[in-house]
Protein backbone atom coordinates (compact mmCIF):
# COMPACT_ATOMS: atom_id res chain seq x y z
CA UNK A 1 0.00 0.00 0.00
CA UNK A 2 1.35 3.76 -0.77
CA UNK A 3 2.24 5.65 2.19
CA UNK A 4 -0.52 7.96 3.08
CA UNK A 5 0.98 11.18 4.37
CA UNK A 6 -1.14 12.66 7.28
CA UNK A 7 -3.25 15.77 6.82
CA UNK A 8 -1.63 18.06 8.00
CA UNK A 9 -4.12 20.06 10.38
CA UNK A 10 -4.99 23.66 9.50
CA UNK A 11 -3.23 26.83 11.19
CA UNK A 12 -5.67 28.39 13.35
CA UNK A 13 -6.57 31.92 13.03
CA UNK A 14 -5.22 34.43 15.03
CA UNK A 15 -7.94 36.02 16.91
CA UNK A 16 -8.60 39.88 15.86
CA UNK A 17 -8.18 42.74 18.46
CA UNK A 18 -11.65 43.83 19.11
CA UNK A 19 -11.87 47.51 17.81
CA UNK A 20 -13.25 50.24 19.73
CA UNK A 21 -15.75 52.77 17.91
CA UNK A 22 -14.04 54.98 15.89
CA UNK A 23 -10.66 52.51 15.45
CA UNK A 24 -9.74 52.61 11.74
CA UNK A 25 -6.49 51.27 12.09
CA UNK A 26 -6.03 47.62 11.03
CA UNK A 27 -6.32 44.63 13.36
CA UNK A 28 -3.27 43.17 12.67
CA UNK A 29 -1.35 46.60 13.69
CA UNK A 30 -0.25 45.52 17.41
CA UNK A 31 2.13 48.06 17.71
CA UNK A 32 2.90 49.84 21.05
CA UNK A 33 2.69 53.44 19.65
CA UNK A 34 0.31 55.70 21.41
CA UNK A 35 -1.75 55.81 17.84
CA UNK A 36 -3.25 52.21 18.85
CA UNK A 37 -5.39 53.72 21.29
CA UNK A 38 -8.06 54.99 19.57
CA UNK A 39 -11.22 55.66 21.59
CA UNK A 40 -11.54 54.86 25.29
CA UNK A 41 -14.96 53.29 25.13
CA UNK A 42 -16.06 49.95 25.77
CA UNK A 43 -16.52 47.70 22.79
CA UNK A 44 -20.21 47.52 21.87
CA UNK A 45 -22.16 44.51 22.47
CA UNK A 46 -22.48 41.86 19.32
CA UNK A 47 -26.07 41.58 18.32
CA UNK A 48 -25.41 38.02 18.29
CA UNK A 49 -25.12 37.88 22.25
CA UNK A 50 -27.99 37.14 24.39
CA UNK A 51 -30.30 40.17 25.27
CA UNK A 52 -28.50 39.35 29.36
CA UNK A 53 -25.09 39.88 27.96
CA UNK A 54 -26.26 43.07 26.03
CA UNK A 55 -27.96 44.40 29.43
CA UNK A 56 -24.44 43.64 31.33
CA UNK A 57 -22.60 45.82 28.79
CA UNK A 58 -25.20 48.89 28.46
CA UNK A 59 -24.87 48.66 32.57
CA UNK A 60 -21.06 48.61 32.50
CA UNK A 61 -20.88 51.30 29.59
CA UNK A 62 -22.62 53.54 31.96
CA UNK A 63 -20.46 52.87 35.00
CA UNK A 64 -17.51 53.20 32.27
CA UNK A 65 -18.70 56.87 31.21
CA UNK A 66 -19.58 57.80 34.38
CA UNK A 67 -16.53 57.20 36.23
CA UNK A 68 -14.58 58.90 33.12
CA UNK A 69 -17.02 62.00 33.21
CA UNK A 70 -16.44 62.00 37.05
CA UNK A 71 -12.46 62.02 36.56
CA UNK A 72 -12.91 64.99 34.27
CA UNK A 73 -14.98 66.89 36.32
CA UNK A 74 -12.72 66.73 39.43
CA UNK A 75 -9.59 67.55 37.61
CA UNK A 76 -11.20 70.51 35.59
CA UNK A 77 -12.33 71.82 38.69
CA UNK A 78 -8.51 71.26 40.72
CA UNK A 79 -7.39 72.75 37.01
CA UNK A 80 -9.67 76.18 38.13
CA UNK A 81 -7.98 75.99 41.54
CA UNK A 82 -4.70 75.67 40.45
CA UNK A 83 -5.17 78.67 37.86
CA UNK A 84 -6.61 80.95 40.80
CA UNK A 85 -4.01 80.08 42.88
CA UNK A 86 -6.01 78.58 45.53
CA UNK A 87 -4.01 75.54 45.67
CA UNK A 88 -5.72 74.31 49.15
CA UNK A 89 -8.98 73.14 47.86
CA UNK A 90 -6.64 71.36 45.23
CA UNK A 91 -8.43 67.53 45.93
CA UNK A 92 -6.60 64.21 44.92
CA UNK A 93 -8.16 63.57 41.63
CA UNK A 94 -4.74 63.76 40.16
CA UNK A 95 -3.30 61.44 42.73
CA UNK A 96 -5.92 58.17 41.65
CA UNK A 97 -6.38 59.23 37.63
CA UNK A 98 -4.21 56.43 36.10
CA UNK A 99 -1.37 57.12 34.34
CA UNK A 100 -0.78 57.47 30.67
CA UNK A 101 0.49 53.64 29.21
CA UNK A 102 0.23 52.38 32.72
CA UNK A 103 -0.88 48.86 33.41
CA UNK A 104 -4.43 50.22 34.69
CA UNK A 105 -4.71 52.53 31.13
CA UNK A 106 -3.88 49.83 28.93
CA UNK A 107 -6.69 47.44 30.18
CA UNK A 108 -9.17 50.11 30.22
CA UNK A 109 -8.10 53.07 28.32
CA UNK A 110 -9.40 55.21 30.74
CA UNK A 111 -6.89 58.15 30.25
CA UNK A 112 -8.00 58.37 27.12
CA UNK A 113 -11.87 58.37 28.24
CA UNK A 114 -10.94 61.25 30.72
CA UNK A 115 -9.10 63.04 27.99
CA UNK A 116 -11.56 62.95 25.43
CA UNK A 117 -13.49 64.83 28.02
CA UNK A 118 -11.17 67.54 29.60
CA UNK A 119 -10.16 68.13 26.08
CA UNK A 120 -12.89 67.80 23.26
CA UNK A 121 -13.24 68.28 19.70
CA UNK A 122 -14.91 71.39 19.73
CA UNK A 123 -12.29 72.95 22.26
CA UNK A 124 -9.93 73.34 19.68
CA UNK A 125 -10.26 74.23 16.22
CA UNK A 126 -7.12 72.09 15.27
CA UNK A 127 -8.96 69.18 16.10
CA UNK A 128 -11.99 69.40 14.00
CA UNK A 129 -9.57 68.68 10.96
CA UNK A 130 -7.32 66.19 11.96
CA UNK A 131 -8.54 62.16 12.20
CA UNK A 132 -9.83 60.20 15.38
CA UNK A 133 -6.68 58.56 16.16
CA UNK A 134 -4.63 61.69 16.00
CA UNK A 135 -6.69 63.58 17.98
CA UNK A 136 -6.48 60.82 20.90
CA UNK A 137 -3.06 60.84 20.25
CA UNK A 138 -2.66 64.50 21.71
CA UNK A 139 -5.29 64.88 24.29
CA UNK A 140 -4.07 61.64 26.34
CA UNK A 141 -0.65 63.66 26.03
CA UNK A 142 -2.44 66.97 26.85
CA UNK A 143 -3.68 65.18 29.77
CA UNK A 144 -0.61 64.10 31.47
CA UNK A 145 1.55 67.02 30.95
CA UNK A 146 -1.29 69.50 31.29
CA UNK A 147 -3.54 67.88 34.09
CA UNK A 148 -1.48 65.18 35.93
CA UNK A 149 1.79 66.17 35.96
CA UNK A 150 1.19 69.93 37.51
CA UNK A 151 -1.90 68.44 40.11
CA UNK A 152 0.83 65.83 41.27
CA UNK A 153 3.55 68.68 41.57
CA UNK A 154 1.18 70.88 43.89
CA UNK A 155 -0.14 67.59 45.97
CA UNK A 156 3.84 67.18 46.69
CA UNK A 157 2.36 62.89 46.07
CA UNK A 158 5.20 60.75 47.51
CA UNK A 159 5.08 58.56 44.26
CA UNK A 160 5.83 61.76 41.98
CA UNK A 161 9.60 61.99 44.27
CA UNK A 162 10.00 58.30 44.46
CA UNK A 163 10.14 57.66 40.33
CA UNK A 164 12.39 60.37 40.10
CA UNK A 165 14.70 58.86 43.00
CA UNK A 166 14.81 62.67 44.73
CA UNK A 167 14.37 60.81 48.53
CA UNK A 168 15.81 63.71 49.85
CA UNK A 169 13.21 66.10 49.04
CA UNK A 170 10.35 64.10 49.78
CA UNK A 171 8.06 66.41 52.35
CA UNK A 172 6.77 63.58 55.25
CA UNK A 173 4.47 66.30 56.59
CA UNK A 174 2.56 65.84 53.73
CA UNK A 175 2.46 62.93 53.41
CA UNK A 176 -0.65 60.45 54.05
CA UNK A 177 -0.59 58.19 56.70
CA UNK A 178 -1.91 55.00 54.93
CA UNK A 179 1.41 56.08 52.36
CA UNK A 180 3.47 56.34 55.44
CA UNK A 181 2.86 53.03 56.36
CA UNK A 182 2.56 51.68 52.92
CA UNK A 183 6.08 53.10 52.22
CA UNK A 184 7.31 52.54 55.22
CA UNK A 185 10.48 49.97 54.43
CA UNK A 186 11.29 52.32 50.72
CA UNK A 187 11.99 55.54 53.08
CA UNK A 188 13.72 54.04 55.64
CA UNK A 189 16.30 52.37 53.39
CA UNK A 190 16.62 55.29 51.04
CA UNK A 191 15.79 58.51 53.59
CA UNK A 192 16.54 56.90 56.62
CA UNK A 193 18.24 59.95 58.17
CA UNK A 194 15.21 62.39 56.54
CA UNK A 195 12.59 60.12 58.32
CA UNK A 196 14.20 60.31 61.70
CA UNK A 197 14.71 64.10 61.46
CA UNK A 198 10.87 64.46 60.56
CA UNK A 199 9.69 62.13 63.36
CA UNK A 200 12.19 64.40 65.73
CA UNK A 201 10.05 67.31 64.38
CA UNK A 202 6.96 65.56 65.02
CA UNK A 203 8.18 65.20 68.48
CA UNK A 204 9.24 68.46 69.19
CA UNK A 205 6.35 70.12 67.81
CA UNK A 206 7.63 71.66 64.90
CA UNK A 207 4.98 69.57 62.72
CA UNK A 208 2.80 67.18 62.94
CA UNK A 209 2.03 63.77 61.44
CA UNK A 210 -1.18 63.05 59.07
CA UNK A 211 -3.79 60.85 61.08
CA UNK A 212 -6.91 61.64 59.26
CA UNK A 213 -9.03 59.20 57.77
CA UNK A 214 -7.36 56.76 60.05
CA UNK A 215 -8.63 54.35 62.07
CA UNK A 216 -7.47 53.34 66.19
CA UNK A 217 -6.79 49.73 64.96
CA UNK A 218 -4.88 50.45 61.52
CA UNK A 219 -2.64 52.73 63.52
CA UNK A 220 -2.03 49.58 66.30
CA UNK A 221 -1.05 47.26 62.88
CA UNK A 222 2.18 46.98 63.27
CA UNK A 223 2.01 47.44 67.91
CA UNK A 224 -0.89 44.64 67.94
CA UNK A 225 2.25 41.89 66.06
CA UNK A 226 4.52 43.36 68.86
CA UNK A 227 6.56 45.41 66.37
CA UNK A 228 7.60 48.94 67.42
CA UNK A 229 6.61 51.24 64.98
CA UNK A 230 7.45 54.87 65.37
CA UNK A 231 5.20 56.23 62.91
CA UNK A 232 2.50 54.31 64.33
CA UNK A 233 3.28 55.90 67.81
CA UNK A 234 3.71 59.62 66.56
CA UNK A 235 0.23 58.81 64.72
CA UNK A 236 -1.65 57.48 68.00
CA UNK A 237 -0.39 60.26 70.11
CA UNK A 238 -2.09 63.04 67.32
CA UNK A 239 -5.36 60.80 67.08
CA UNK A 240 -5.62 61.09 71.02
CA UNK A 241 -4.39 64.86 71.22
CA UNK A 242 -7.12 65.67 68.45
CA UNK A 243 -9.96 63.77 70.01
CA UNK A 244 -9.09 65.03 73.13
CA UNK A 245 -9.61 68.82 72.49
CA UNK A 246 -12.47 68.11 70.96
CA UNK A 247 -14.16 66.28 73.98
CA UNK A 248 -14.72 63.05 72.71
CA UNK A 249 -14.87 60.08 74.82
CA UNK A 250 -14.24 61.40 77.83
CA UNK A 251 -14.97 60.17 81.16
CA UNK A 252 -16.18 56.74 79.62
CA UNK A 253 -14.32 53.30 80.74
CA UNK A 254 -14.34 50.06 78.63
CA UNK A 255 -14.48 46.07 79.11
CA UNK A 256 -12.43 44.58 77.60
CA UNK A 257 -13.76 40.63 76.64
CA UNK A 258 -11.92 39.37 73.75
CA UNK A 259 -11.50 35.26 73.33
CA UNK A 260 -9.67 34.99 69.80
CA UNK A 261 -6.19 36.95 68.55
CA UNK A 262 -5.82 40.72 68.74
CA UNK A 263 -4.23 40.52 65.11
CA UNK A 264 -7.86 39.48 63.33
CA UNK A 265 -9.54 42.63 62.81
CA UNK A 266 -12.80 42.35 64.86
CA UNK A 267 -10.81 42.04 68.08
CA UNK A 268 -7.84 44.83 67.33
CA UNK A 269 -10.95 46.73 66.91
CA UNK A 270 -12.31 46.02 70.36
CA UNK A 271 -8.65 46.67 71.64
CA UNK A 272 -7.61 49.42 69.91
CA UNK A 273 -11.06 51.19 71.23
CA UNK A 274 -11.10 50.16 74.53
CA UNK A 275 -6.99 51.44 74.70
CA UNK A 276 -8.48 54.99 73.08
CA UNK A 277 -11.61 55.47 75.79
CA UNK A 278 -8.71 54.98 78.20
CA UNK A 279 -6.49 57.39 77.33
CA UNK A 280 -9.42 59.97 76.62
CA UNK A 281 -10.55 59.41 80.48
CA UNK A 282 -10.03 61.91 82.81
CA UNK A 283 -8.78 60.79 86.34
CA UNK A 284 -9.64 58.71 88.08
CA UNK A 285 -10.53 56.47 84.76
CA UNK A 286 -7.94 57.91 82.97
CA UNK A 287 -5.91 54.86 81.57
CA UNK A 288 -7.65 52.18 82.67
CA UNK A 289 -10.01 49.17 81.63
CA UNK A 290 -12.56 47.06 83.98
CA UNK A 291 -11.57 43.43 84.30
CA UNK A 292 -13.93 40.91 82.69
CA UNK A 293 -14.18 38.82 85.51
CA UNK A 294 -16.34 38.98 89.04
CA UNK A 295 -13.52 41.11 90.74
CA UNK A 296 -14.21 43.75 88.54
CA UNK A 297 -10.87 45.86 89.24
CA UNK A 298 -10.08 48.61 87.37
CA UNK A 299 -7.07 47.48 85.46
CA UNK A 300 -4.03 50.11 84.86
CA UNK A 301 -3.14 49.69 81.60
CA UNK A 302 1.17 50.28 82.43
CA UNK A 303 3.85 50.60 79.14
CA UNK A 304 5.55 53.68 77.54
CA UNK A 305 4.69 52.46 74.14
CA UNK A 306 2.11 51.38 71.95
CA UNK A 307 3.38 47.72 71.93
CA UNK A 308 3.65 47.56 75.76
CA UNK A 309 0.15 49.03 76.75
CA UNK A 310 -1.82 46.95 74.04
CA UNK A 311 0.35 43.91 76.02
CA UNK A 312 -1.03 44.50 79.16
CA UNK A 313 -4.44 45.25 78.16
CA UNK A 314 -4.00 41.86 75.84
CA UNK A 315 -3.65 39.83 78.98
CA UNK A 316 -6.85 41.30 80.31
CA UNK A 317 -9.32 38.14 79.45
CA UNK A 318 -12.33 37.27 79.90
CA UNK A 319 -13.48 35.15 82.61
CA UNK A 320 -16.33 33.51 83.93
CA UNK A 321 -18.75 35.78 87.19
CA UNK A 322 -18.63 38.71 84.87
CA UNK A 323 -21.98 40.77 86.45
CA UNK A 324 -23.02 44.10 85.55
CA UNK A 325 -24.79 45.66 88.32
CA UNK A 326 -21.33 44.08 89.86
CA UNK A 327 -19.50 46.61 87.94
CA UNK A 328 -21.87 49.62 88.78
CA UNK A 329 -21.24 49.20 92.41
CA UNK A 330 -17.77 49.50 91.76
CA UNK A 331 -17.65 52.68 89.49
CA UNK A 332 -20.16 54.49 92.35
CA UNK A 333 -17.79 52.97 95.19
CA UNK A 334 -14.83 54.63 93.20
CA UNK A 335 -16.41 57.78 92.41
CA UNK A 336 -17.58 58.12 96.46
CA UNK A 337 -14.09 57.40 97.96
CA UNK A 338 -12.59 59.89 95.78
CA UNK A 339 -15.17 62.14 96.47
CA UNK A 340 -15.95 63.01 92.65
CA UNK A 341 -18.11 65.44 91.37
CA UNK A 342 -21.07 65.05 89.59
CA UNK A 343 -19.26 66.05 86.00
CA UNK A 344 -16.48 64.02 86.40
CA UNK A 345 -18.46 60.25 87.15
CA UNK A 346 -18.12 57.88 83.95
CA UNK A 347 -20.78 58.65 81.38
CA UNK A 348 -21.07 55.41 79.41
CA UNK A 349 -19.97 52.36 80.10
CA UNK A 350 -18.12 50.09 76.77
CA UNK A 351 -18.24 46.38 77.02
CA UNK A 352 -16.39 45.22 73.85
CA UNK A 353 -16.67 41.93 73.13
CA UNK A 354 -16.06 39.39 69.81
CA UNK A 355 -18.24 36.61 71.81
CA UNK A 356 -21.89 36.52 72.78
CA UNK A 357 -23.20 38.57 75.77
CA UNK A 358 -25.13 34.97 76.87
CA UNK A 359 -25.43 35.30 80.83
CA UNK A 360 -26.03 38.64 80.98
CA UNK A 361 -28.98 40.14 82.17
CA UNK A 362 -31.82 41.01 79.73
CA UNK A 363 -36.07 41.41 79.62
CA UNK A 364 -38.14 42.06 82.45
CA UNK A 365 -35.67 41.29 85.06
CA UNK A 366 -33.10 44.01 83.81
CA UNK A 367 -36.13 46.55 84.68
CA UNK A 368 -35.70 45.89 88.39
CA UNK A 369 -32.09 45.42 88.20
CA UNK A 370 -31.72 49.23 85.99
CA UNK A 371 -33.88 50.50 88.57
CA UNK A 372 -32.13 49.16 91.86
CA UNK A 373 -28.57 50.92 90.23
CA UNK A 374 -30.40 53.97 89.67
CA UNK A 375 -31.49 54.46 93.65
CA UNK A 376 -28.11 54.03 94.44
CA UNK A 377 -26.28 56.19 91.91
CA UNK A 378 -28.94 58.92 92.93
CA UNK A 379 -28.61 58.84 96.36
CA UNK A 380 -24.87 59.99 96.04
CA UNK A 381 -25.85 62.23 93.76
CA UNK A 382 -25.06 60.94 90.21
CA UNK A 383 -26.56 60.04 87.35
CA UNK A 384 -26.38 56.39 86.36
CA UNK A 385 -23.88 55.86 83.22
CA UNK A 386 -25.08 54.27 79.97
CA UNK A 387 -24.05 51.02 78.86
CA UNK A 388 -22.81 49.81 75.19
CA UNK A 389 -22.93 46.15 74.28
CA UNK A 390 -20.89 46.13 71.33
CA UNK A 391 -20.40 42.44 69.55
CA UNK A 392 -17.45 43.11 67.13
CA UNK A 393 -17.41 39.18 66.33
CA UNK A 394 -18.79 37.75 63.34
CA UNK A 395 -21.22 35.12 64.73
CA UNK A 396 -25.28 36.55 65.38
CA UNK A 397 -24.95 38.13 69.15
CA UNK A 398 -27.04 37.59 71.47
CA UNK A 399 -29.55 40.42 73.34
CA UNK A 400 -28.88 41.12 76.66
CA UNK A 401 -31.41 43.89 76.93
CA UNK A 402 -33.95 44.81 74.39
CA UNK A 403 -33.31 47.80 72.60
CA UNK A 404 -35.46 49.88 73.89
CA UNK A 405 -34.75 49.68 77.26
CA UNK A 406 -33.24 53.02 78.86
CA UNK A 407 -29.86 53.42 79.56
CA UNK A 408 -28.73 50.82 77.24
CA UNK A 409 -27.73 50.07 73.77
CA UNK A 410 -26.29 46.91 71.91
CA UNK A 411 -24.39 47.30 68.40
CA UNK A 412 -23.54 43.92 66.65
CA UNK A 413 -20.77 43.02 64.06
CA UNK A 414 -18.24 45.14 62.46
CA UNK A 415 -17.13 47.50 60.05
CA UNK A 416 -14.75 50.14 59.29
CA UNK A 417 -17.83 52.58 59.04
CA UNK A 418 -19.06 51.35 62.52
CA UNK A 419 -15.78 52.57 63.54
CA UNK A 420 -15.99 55.46 62.32
CA UNK A 421 -19.13 56.10 63.38
CA UNK A 422 -18.37 55.16 66.73
CA UNK A 423 -15.56 58.56 66.74
CA UNK A 424 -17.80 60.66 65.16
CA UNK A 425 -20.63 60.15 67.01
CA UNK A 426 -18.82 60.15 70.44
CA UNK A 427 -19.85 56.44 71.31
CA UNK A 428 -23.49 56.99 70.56
CA UNK A 429 -24.87 54.49 68.18
CA UNK A 430 -28.52 54.33 66.92
CA UNK A 431 -30.01 52.38 64.27
CA UNK A 432 -31.27 55.82 62.94
CA UNK A 433 -27.86 57.40 63.58
CA UNK A 434 -26.26 54.58 61.06
CA UNK A 435 -29.01 55.06 58.76
CA UNK A 436 -28.56 58.56 58.53
CA UNK A 437 -24.88 58.57 58.26
CA UNK A 438 -25.58 55.68 55.05
CA UNK A 439 -27.53 57.91 53.39
CA UNK A 440 -25.99 61.17 54.13
CA UNK A 441 -23.59 61.54 51.17
CA UNK A 442 -23.76 64.16 48.42
CA UNK A 443 -24.44 61.65 46.19
CA UNK A 444 -28.30 60.69 47.31
CA UNK A 445 -28.71 64.82 47.05
CA UNK A 446 -30.02 64.26 43.65
CA UNK A 447 -32.44 61.04 44.73
CA UNK A 448 -36.20 61.94 45.22
CA UNK A 449 -38.66 59.76 46.60
CA UNK A 450 -41.76 59.48 44.13
CA UNK A 451 -44.92 57.96 46.71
Amino acid sequence: MPDRKPKAKPTPKKPKRAQLRGDSSSSDDDSDSEGDYSDAEPPRSCVSRPPKAEGKALAFRFLYDRVAELFAELLKSDLEHLRSGDTAKIGLAAKWCPSLRSSYDRSTLLCEAIARRVFPRDSSPEYLSIPDKHYAYRVRNRLRREVDVPLRKVLELPEVYMSARKWDELPYARVASRAMRQYKQAFDKHDKSGVAGFYDEVRAGLTRIPADAVLPHEILAAALKGEHDESAELQWRHMVASLASEGRLSNCIAMCALSSSVEKPPAAAAIALGLLISELSKDPWKGRVITFDATHQLHKVRGASLVEKLRTLAAVRAQKGANLQAVFNKILNVAVAGGLSKDMMVKRVFVLSDMEFDGWVGGEAWVSEHEAIKKKFAAEGFAVPEVVFWNVGTSKASVPVVAAQAGVALVSGYSKNLVRLFLEADGVLTPSAIMADAISGPEYDALEVLD
